[in-house]
């Protein structure tokens, strides 16, 4: 499928990833948008200590070695029909 029904399935709460990740178990997700209240680094060095900071919702990505991340798509990504639902 192409990046714009894999973008309406992350909205629905879907996870997706491509067919050509070489990445065992990579997907991307969609987070909802939230408010944080600072109480550490680094937003402690930013913001004073109980701020609320409102974030917005993004699209993070589970990494082969199991950490989470931001994530951006690229054009290579934008434009490829091989997005899959899990």
């Amino acid at each position: 499928m192409n990046f714009s029904k894999a973008l309406a399935f992350l909205k629905e709460g879907e996870k997706v990833q491509r067919e050509g990740w070489n990445g065992k178990d990579m997907f991307i997700f969609l987070v909802s948008g939230s408010t944080f209240i600072v109480n550490r680094a680094p937003l402690l060095g930013i913001y004073p200590e109980g701020t609320e900071i409102n974030y917005h919702a993004h699209v993070d990505m589970k990494t082969a070695d199991g950490m989470v991340v931001p994530w951006l798509c690229s054009q290579t990504d934008m434009l490829a029909d091989d997005w899959e639902v899990l």
